[in-house]
């Protein structure tokens, strides 16, 4: 396979260490290398060519970040970043320079935490218990059964069920935000009434994670919250490299 790149992954400190054994996209996957510019660096390798968004190349994109974010802040490329030659990721460096700097020096020892929430499964006694109108359209089905009828409360079922898990997400935000540096909210995902992310101190990630699991428990009956991370900072940096003039997404 013909490699083409120089293929990006983030940005890091110019002496940021680079673990020999790590590898990037591409089958067989690709070296990594830094190419520093003045305190900062940009981890790229060769791309294979065409670059496709695999499962394996997301998850070698993804496992290069976190293995490099255990060794200091790391400012995330999202996949398929590519650029013409390295001369244009010198200049897209230099251009963002003391931006990147900051915003590797805001990320020191930080990494992201995404919480979703959806409505909660299961909780139809409850609904039935603390919903009046619900339990009047589910006694009124049970009287004169119908289609119609059937449809009007199943309606009203996944509406509330929604409204309730959108209440509860915005109750338990602040107690979620004491614990993260920032947060920022993510675009809509399908089925779910919240999508955020935390900027979090990394030794507080197991707190993190037990005071959404200990959330989703009390609220169990309006709620679900579902975690993941420790995740590459998408959310809180726009690393300055490869400009949407020059540079372009493997497709």
């Amino acid at each position: 396979m013909t490699a083409a790149g120089p293929y990006v992954y983030g940005i890091v400190a110019c002496d940021h260490p680079m673990p020999a054994e790590l590898r990037g996209v591409g089958r067989p996957q690709a070296a990594l290398e830094l190419l520093p510019v003045g305190a900062t660096a940009a981890v790229i390798s060769a791309a294979p060519v065409p670059l496709r968004a695999r499962r394996r190349d997301l998850l070698a994109h993804q496992e290069v970040l976190l293995t490099l974010a255990l060794d200091g802040p790391v400012l995330p490329m999202r996949f398929g970043m590519l650029a013409p030659d390295a001369d244009t990721v010198r200049e897209q460096l230099e251009a963002g320079h003391e931006q990147n700097l900051r915003a590797l020096d805001r990320l020191a020892g930080r990494v992201e935490m995404n919480v979703k929430a959806l409505p909660a499964t299961g909780a139809l006694a409850a609904l039935v218990a603390e919903e009046p109108h619900i339990r009047r359209l589910r006694e009124a089905t049970q009287r004169r059964p119908s289609y119609e009828a059937n449809v009007r409360l199943g309606e009203a079922v996944v509406h509330t069920l929604a409204r309730r898990a959108a209440d509860a997400a915005q109750e338990l935000q602040p107690e979620l935000a004491a614990l993260a540096v920032a947060r920022s909210t993510g675009p809509h995902v399908t089925g779910t009434v919240l999508n955020m992310s935390f900027l979090v101190a990394r030794q507080d990630t197991v707190a993190f994670r037990a005071a959404v699991d200990r959330l989703s428990a009390t609220h169990r009956d309006r709620v679900e919250l579902r975690v993941a991370g420790p995740l590459p900072c998408y959310s809180f940096t726009e690393p300055e490299v490869a400009a949407a003039a020059t540079a372009r997404r493997g497709g």
